[in-house]
């Protein structure tokens, strides 16, 4: 069994990031990064502060345009088309979830195409269905960078994700699918989880539910991906993944914490700055 160590290889991506910006700075180009947070969930503002600092280290300019939980859609969507015409901001990210009262899929879609990093706006979207150049999810992204830098080659393998959300599971299924690998897509509806589970070369887990996936629900010799993020009632974080039962009968495994969220930071610095490249014209 080998762990995929998320953060090793992060730690390498920020390094090239870094220096790739000090590059782009030489030539009077500096990427920039706006993030809208709404609201006071202490998970966003965590987020958006480990964003903040990855920037800030990488030579990023950023910026977080904080708004209270009661703000219009329309003030929203007016700050959003503000930064799609700010030739400062080469990337745009709207912190999620946003507040019951705000249609999050039209505040996405007035993000730009082509500062949409997080990879949400439809064009993108679509883009990845086709497999055209675009900008991804990070977290998918940083999925599909793990097993590249560990040299794992899903083509022809039966890989199984488990759960199907716009930002996790979908973008993932479309990635595999593009690089050839039989991909069974499983959801909270899905009946006899094991019976997909169990049969799976590759499996990715990721819905926020600890310990759903047990050893008995996987194959011997599997390459596990667990995206999932809990806490314990003792403030231990965990993944989706019994780690300690089904990391004996892994090939390859990810840690949480350690392993893909790690990623997710560096797939966005990369995002932004292949944005700022192609805004420019920069190769």
């Amino acid at each position: 069994m080998q762990i995929l160590d998320g953060k090793a290889l992060a730690a390498k991506i920020r390094k090239k990031a870094a220096d790739e910006v000090a590059a782009l700075k030489n030539k009077g180009i500096t990427p920039g990064l706006a993030v809208v947070l709404i609201g006071d969930n202490p998970a966003s503002h965590t987020y958006v502060k480990m964003k903040e600092k990855a920037c800030e280290e990488t030579g990023i300019y950023s910026i977080v345009h904080k708004m209270p939980d009661d703000i219009s859609e329309e003030k929203i969507l007016e700050t959003i088309h503000m930064m799609n015409n700010n030739p400062n901001i080469d990337g745009i990210l709207v912190q999620l979830p946003l507040p019951g009262h705000i249609d999050t899929r039209k505040v996405l879609d007035a993000v730009s195409p082509q500062k949409d990093v997080d990879g949400f706006h439809p064009t993108n979207v679509g883009e990845l269905v086709l497999d055209i150049d675009c900008f991804v999810p990070c977290t998918p992204l940083g999925v599909m960078h793990l097993l590249d830098e560990y040299d794992i080659n899903v083509k022809g393998l039966d890989a199984c994700v488990v759960g199907a959300s716009n930002i996790v599971g979908k973008p993932m299924m479309h990635l595999l699918l593009n690089r050839f690998a039989t991909v069974d897509i499983c959801h909270i509806h899905t009946k006899n989880l094991k019976a997909h589970t169990s049969r799976a070369d590759l499996l990715i887990v990721g819905v926020g539910k600890e310990k759903l996936i047990t050893e008995d629900m996987v194959k011997e010799g599997a390459i596990v991906i667990d995206i999932g993020i809990n806490k314990t009632s003792e403030g231990q974080i965990v993944g989706d993944v019994d780690y300690e039962n089904v990391a004996p009968k892994c090939s390859y495994i990810t840690p949480v914490p350690g392993g893909v969220g790690p990623m997710t930071i560096a797939m966005l610095l990369e995002n932004t700055i292949k944005s700022a490249k192609a805004r420019h014209h920069v190769s």
